[in-house]
């Protein structure tokens, strides 16, 4: 396949995807569904995180997640204990979600009366940053052991994310890692760029992180009601 060749095809594989996704964001706005994507590199602890997440909302909000991986189920199996609503996307070859894969599994599973969708990603800093999946919020994880310099090595995805989560902070002692040139690196890339620091084993940021989904969930009730 020629270049020029190429290059079309991805035009229109990605135009499919952002219609699709315009799709899927009336449908969230419809149902009154406050929609959240997580990206990250693999083992950066995004299930853990997400497990906590789902965990720590229960007590208050309707929640569920979609869960990308490319073989097993087992990320599915570890959300499950947090008593969520669990649904696996199993990608085969493909290295990401697009909007058609989501689509295609809320089409007949999505939960009644939801207030969050969790929408967990295939582990890769690349290809999940040019698909847009109808969320309202993308975040792009990054832990302590994966050092400063990740947000340099892969700007795409961050610029593309709006908030970006520090995790696995526990061990950042242990590793030495350099949180300061860190945030410094996520805003050379996109300056400004909201950034949390938590570790779902001991806790520790995990509220600031809550307050801001209740905050985003109120931004979208005043949208939807508007």
């Amino acid at each position: 396949m020629s270049e020029p060749r190429l290059v079309e095809v991805r035009k229109n594989v990605l135009k499919q995807n952002d219609l699709c996704a315009r799709d899927l964001r009336r449908r969230f706005r419809d149902a009154g569904i406050t929609v959240v994507s997580l990206v990250s590199s693999p083992g950066s602890g995004k299930t853990a995180f997400l497990e906590q997440t789902l965990t720590m909302l229960q007590p208050r909000h309707r929640v569920a997640a979609l869960v990308g991986d490319l073989a097993t189920e087992n990320d599915a199996a570890r959300l499950a204990r947090s008593q969520a609503p669990v649904k696996q996307i199993v990608t085969g070859t493909v290295c990401h979600l697009d909007a058609a894969m989501v689509r295609a599994a809320i089409d007949f599973w999505l939960p009644d009366r939801l207030d969050f969708l969790f929408i967990e990603n295939v582990g890769n800093l690349v290809c999940p940053s040019a698909f847009d999946l109808g969320e309202h919020l993308r975040l792009v994880l990054l832990s302590v052991t994966e050092g400063e310099d990740k947000p340099l090595k892969y700007p795409t995805i961050f610029n593309t994310a709006d908030v970006a989560i520090l995790t696995k902070l526990d061990l950042a002692r242990a590793v030495e890692f350099d949180a300061p040139l860190c945030e410094r690196n996520i805003h050379i890339v996109l300056p400004g760029m909201r950034v949390l620091k938590v570790s779902a084993k001991s806790g520790e940021g995990m509220d600031a992180w809550l307050e801001m989904l209740s905050s985003l969930r109120a931004e979208c009730r005043a949208t939807y009601s508007g």
